[in-house]
């Protein structure tokens, strides 16, 4: 019988109300006879019990969501699985949402989420404009954890890699191997993870004499990364430059396919670095140069923070954490520029 009602169970069981929600709830205070009569009820009349109304009606919930930038990227696909092992331990359930790169869609997010009044929300922000929508959330008692971005406040754990380190360690890469005219790839600069990682190639030409140009694009997607090859394949020898940071291994692999279609060959005509490491990265058909982070490590640490400021087992001291990135050099970089 679909759609039955705990009353309906309590009926048929021959016991109360509140027998049956001691059953479901606490089923150690209930003979072992009356829990059999009860759970015979329910496989008979298929009961399927509301846990989300009983949530909310305690005013917690067991609901963990994430909103990323970009659900098609491998990158946060390793971050949310990261986050999930953590929850699951905890017999929490996470929910995912796609901003898309789209303010007004995070937006539309965190407020359905607000309403949900789920347990926390795990956090990647398309841009700065948030702080006055999370400290809403957290006085409804919905904490956040600032995932792969810094909170730049002390009132939100926040987990992210240091990405200025991370663009000066591809750019350094570059000029050891003669480069002296790079491109960036990447956009749009609102998104923080592009600007720090600009900064950092901006950090490591400073004093070298070497050039350093904007590909601007609006996405960090495959075609945002074909476009922005297809601008430069297009540029006179002498103006194009000689190597490419993309701000992300999508990014990358998109101008990994349009160079190659074009006959520009990588890296003996144009180096390629890209950023995160996905999986995808070393198995390109040229074995892509990239800065890794620890996607996994990025959510599990995301999810233990949010869970030990929702547990109320002890006071809660707001952690900032930041890991380190690393220089992974395969074949699309690694040729010596004469």
């Amino acid at each position: 019988m679909a759609g039955a009602s705990i009353k309906q169970v309590a009926q048929r069981a021959g016991v109360s109300l509140g027998t049956v929600s001691n059953v479901l709830n606490r089923p150690d205070t209930v003979a072992e006879a009356t829990r059999q009569r009860v759970r015979e009820a329910i496989a008979a009349l298929g009961y399927v019990r509301n846990d989300s109304a009983r949530q909310l009606r305690a005013g917690h919930s067991r609901t963990v969501a994430i909103v990323v930038l970009d659900v098609a990227n491998p990158f946060f696909t390793d971050v949310v699985r990261g986050a999930e092992e953590v929850l699951e331990e905890s017999a929490a359930m996470l929910v995912v949402c796609n901003s898309g790169e789209d303010a007004g869609r995070e937006g539309r997010h965190l407020d359905a989420l607000e309403e949900q009044r789920v347990q926390g929300i795990l956090f990647t922000p398309v841009g700065d404009d948030h702080a006055d929508r999370l400290e809403r959330l957290a006085r409804r008692g919905i904490p956040t954890v600032l995932v792969d971005r810094g909170a730049g406040a002390t009132s939100r754990c926040s987990v992210a890699v240091d990405d200025v380190t991370g663009g000066r360690l591809a750019v350094a890469h570059l000029l050891s191997r003669g480069h002296r005219r790079i491109g960036f790839v990447g956009g749009p600069f609102g998104i923080g993870q592009v600007a720090d990682r600009y900064a950092g190639a901006q950090a490591a030409v400073a004093g070298t004499g070497a050039e350093l140009r904007t590909v601007e694009t609006t996405g960090l997607t495959v075609a945002a990364g074909r476009a922005a090859a297809a601008r430069v394949a297009a540029l006179p020898d002498a103006e194009r430059p000689t190597a490419l940071f993309c701000a992300n291994d999508l990014l990358a692999l998109g101008a990994l396919q349009e160079l190659t279609l074009r006959g520009v060959r990588v890296p003996h005509d144009l180096a390629l670095v890209g950023y995160d490491d996905i999986e995808f990265a070393g198995a390109a058909a040229v074995p892509l140069s990239s800065v890794r982070q620890p996607r996994h490590e990025l959510g599990r640490t995301a999810a233990r923070l949010l869970l030990e400021e929702t547990g109320g087992a002890t006071p809660h001291r707001h952690q900032h954490v930041i890991f380190q990135p690393e220089l992974v050099v395969r074949h699309s970089s690694d040729h010596a520029r004469r």
